[in-house]
């Protein structure tokens, strides 16, 4: 049985909410290291954050990938 388009439910898809919270974390990592005089991270540390966030919110994404969808 089919359900209206009123009707249908929209599942939470998180892949958003996390990207956001991740690229607003760099921007404040990076904010606080602007302002700063001496590094508050080093520059290795920084990189390799920035890389495995990235593999995490693509992760997140790609399993997330089905709620995005408009299957009709």
């Amino acid at each position: 049985m089919r359900t209206s388009p009123e009707r249908r439910r929209h599942r939470f898809d998180p892949a958003g909410p996390v990207t956001g919270l991740f690229f607003l974390v760099v921007a404040g990592v990076f904010l606080v290291n602007g302002l700063e005089d001496e590094n508050v991270l080093p520059v290795a540390t920084l990189v390799s954050a920035v890389l495995i966030g990235l593999g995490l919110v693509g992760t997140v994404r790609v399993l997330t990938r089905s709620r995005r969808r408009d299957l009709r």
